[in-house]
């Protein structure tokens, strides 16, 4: 396979890694510290077309594919995770579900303010006593004439409750199977609707300029017409969406990977210890070349998952090859950067203490390592 990039491809990566450098950088920090939404930021990428990259132009979308998604998610993360958590979230996540399963009047609705970014939308599937088991789900939805009602509670869920935030879509039980498995449904709340409650924000670990929250659901009714997709297919319709963010958040990861490199790199320069910058000693350039081999293997396997997704090849163990590996080598790399820093590397003044800070929800987020292992394993025929 050529993964050299096509011009447009190109193109569009540079704007965005100067978009990062330009317009990120500067202010990220303080917003990480005080745990401010990046509004400004969303906007200014919203017109760009970042939101819009996967999604047809007939939906507002810029006609592109989730592969340049991914090619703007990783420079995005090369300086800041809270704002490529953001897009990645609206897209693969919020709008991604609309557009795959939507009815026609569902994306006339809903799409064309997604996929500007002048709106975000949440993706309503784990839940408090859940975590990795989606197919635990607690919360109801009863059919009352033409209106679901919902009963239930949901957690971590990213652009939740922005200023910005149209809609949250959920998983709920609606039924019973003939095998005695529970019919699990996606059904569409809009913010505002009567009996649907956004919780404060997490204090968080990381990611603290990003927005996530849980939510509750006590007799909320919305119209019929809110199922999405067939009643009974919203599990394997949210197993498919995750597929395809797994490859996003491997795109992320192995951003930040290689921002770790990035800062690592400029400090070898500029610090000097015992008469001679760091960078002179052989145990800073092989901590650097480490770094540089799992960033550089890390994207090469979410262009490989980008691309059997792009041929409509089936890439579903790809894709959690490409988030389990990538997610790793974003935490070691973390890690031998905060080392190379030194006292440094632990002041969240810097940008390594917040890459560092990030890292560990990318091994969570999206499903578990261990989930990808299982998913790996069990594609391969064992167990």
């Amino acid at each position: 396979m050529d993964f050299r990039l096509t011009e447009d491809e190109s193109a569009l990566r540079e704007s965005i890694e100067d978009f990062a450098r330009e317009r990120i950088a500067g202010v990220i920090g303080d917003l990480y510290e005080k745990g401010e939404f990046p509004y400004e930021l969303v906007a200014e990428l919203g017109k760009m077309g970042i939101f819009g990259a996967p999604f047809p132009e007939e939906h507002g979308g810029a006609g592109g594919d989730f592969f340049m998604l991914c090619l703007a998610l990783e420079e995005l993360a090369r300086v800041d995770s809270s704002v490529a958590i953001t897009v990645e979230a609206a897209v693969s996540l919020g709008a991604m579900p609309i557009f795959r399963f939507g009815t026609e009047e569902q994306k006339r609705r809903y799409l064309p303010r997604l996929t500007r970014g002048q709106a975000l939308a949440g993706f309503g599937l784990t839940e408090p006593e859940g975590g990795s088991d989606a197919g635990a789900t607690k919360t109801r939805a009863v059919l009352d004439g033409d209106e679901w009602v919902i009963n239930g509670a949901k957690c971590f869920i990213t652009n939740a409750g922005t200023d910005i935030t149209d809609l949250v879509t959920v998983t709920a039980v609606t039924g019973t199977l003939s095998d005695g498995r529970p019919e699990i449904s996606s059904i569409i709340v809009p913010n505002g609707t009567p009996g649907f409650t956004v919780g404060r924000k997490y204090s968080k670990v990381g990611w603290c300029a990003s927005d996530t929250r849980e939510l509750f659901f006590d007799d909320c009714r919305v119209p019929a017409a809110n199922l999405l997709g067939e009643r009974g297919r919203g599990y394997a319709q949210f197993l498919r969406i995750l597929d395809e963010g797994r490859i996003a958040i491997a795109a992320l990861s192995t951003g930040l990977a290689q921002g770790c490199i990035d800062e690592s790199i400029r400090y070898s320069h500029q610090r000097h210890a015992f008469g001679r910058n760091i960078g002179a000693n052989q145990a800073i350039q092989f901590m650097i070349a480490d770094m540089e081999v799992r960033a550089h293997t890390s994207r090469l396997a979410y262009y490989d998952a980008a691309a059997r997704m792009r041929a409509g090849e089936p890439f579903k163990r790809q894709a959690s090859i490409a988030k389990l590996h990538a997610s790793n080598a974003a935490v070691d790399n973390a890690r031998a950067a905060t080392q190379i820093f030194g006292g440094y590397g632990f002041m969240n003044e810097t940008p390594v203490a917040r890459m560092w800070r990030d890292t560990k929800i990318l091994e969570i987020g999206e499903g578990t390592s261990e989930i990808q292992r299982m998913l790996i394993a069990r594609d391969l025929g064992v167990g």
